[in-house]
């Protein structure tokens, strides 16, 4: 594709995008800007790894879209390729169960997925700090997006066993790393006694990103996704106000991939601010997507429930819920208090004439949009 955006429209086979993999949520770029001080911390806490000792844990904490899976991931892509460090980072979101983690990070160790049925707990235990102590090595384990551990009620012991370890297996070396995106959520005051005992994490917070900031960041992705000339000043600087409004990175990447297919999609070679504001409408709800995917098919069924019955008491959403499911009120129960907790719902308690002090459940992003997004 030539470099010049005024020479014609596109044709068919040719493209605004120099590399569209830049704009995807995981991707780690080569540049990471505005998490100097962030980094430093980490790289301090893991230090004693890289000499062969247990590290400190870390608590890194801080609203969604602001740098926290990126600088683990980059921290943990320089200790494998540089040390004898082993790094496992897990995706709380789909592994929410101490087996399931620690499945993946037998899966890390060996290269292999452990057997799917058939090994208890105790034994993929000792097979991961056996082969920990027998290589004489030290393993450092992320848990990114902890806070799903939380909802289910998997965080304790989770962390009780990896904190323990070299208690139960003389030699096993282990640090871990949790990652909460839930700024409502005290992770120290909701872990039990026994594991705050052991748990004095370094906390490393992650702010928002200032406008600036942004536009720097969002501005390198530009330079390697978009061929020159694609998104000009006034497109990125609207791109990053949008982002600003949302305090979440994510937005922005989501956004100027989508606005790039809107140009695409009139056979342009440049963005216009059209195509950014008709990308917005799809972009700006990239957080609630994100936590939508990551919902069971029972706790699905329940969000849909409520975005058909927005706004009802809690007693009448269950009756179609259990019509539904046939699950019992008490599961019924953590579902809703796990959604509100992510954010998805409002459950809020009020008076009902005659039957004392109900839940009200109602969705805090518009039924449609939600309905839209679950039939993705």
């Amino acid at each position: 594709m030539a470099d010049d955006p005024e020479e014609g429209m596109l044709s068919w086979d040719e493209s605004v995008f120099r590399e569209e993999h830049v704009f995807e949520i995981d991707y780690v770029p080569e540049t990471f800007k505005h998490r100097e001080s962030q980094t430093q911390s980490l790289q301090y806490a893991l230090r004693p790894a890289v000499r062969g000792s247990r590290p400190l844990n870390v608590m890194a904490r801080g609203p969604p879209g602001t740098g926290k899976t990126t600088s683990v991931q980059k921290l943990f892509d320089e200790l494998s390729a540089q040390t004898d460090v082993r790094t496992v980072r897990v995706n709380c979101q789909v592994d929410s169960t101490r087996y399931a983690i620690f499945s993946r990070i037998f899966e890390g160790i060996f290269d292999y997925e452990p057997p799917s049925s058939g090994i208890s707990f105790k034994k993929l235990f000792r097979q991961i700090t056996d082969k920990l102590v027998e290589e004489d090595e030290v393993l450092v384990v992320a848990l990114d997006d902890v806070n799903y551990l939380f909802y289910e009620g998997e965080a304790s012991d989770t962390l009780y066993s990896l904190l323990r370890a070299h208690e139960a297996h003389s030699g096993a070396k282990i640090g871990v790393i949790v990652v909460s995106s839930d700024l409502n959520l005290d992770v120290i005051e909701e872990l039990d006694t026994r594991v705050q005992s052991v748990f004095r994490p370094e906390d490393v917070y992650f702010p928002v990103y200032d406008r600036q900031e942004i536009v720097d960041i969002l501005g390198e992705r530009v330079k390697r996704g978009f061929h020159e000339g694609v998104i000009g000043p006034d497109v990125l600087e609207r791109v990053a106000e949008l982002t600003a409004e949302s305090g979440d990175l994510r937005v922005g990447i989501d956004l100027l991939r989508r606005a790039g297919l809107n140009a695409e999609m009139r056979a342009s070679r440049t963005v216009s601010l059209q195509d950014v504001e008709d990308a917005y409408e799809k972009s700006k709800f990239v957080h609630l997507s994100h936590s939508l995917h990551a919902l069971s098919e029972n706790e699905v069924a329940l969000v849909r429930v409520i975005a058909e019955h927005d706004g009802e008491q809690a007693g009448e959403v269950y009756d179609v819920f259990h019509e539904e499911t046939d699950l019992g009120y008490t599961r019924y129960s953590e579902i809703i208090n796990k959604v509100d907790q992510l954010g998805i719902i409002d459950a809020t308690y009020t008076n009902v004439d005659g039957r004392g002090r109900s839940r009200s459940l109602s969705l805090r992003y518009d039924p449609e949009a939600v309905l839209a997004r679950l039939d993705d």
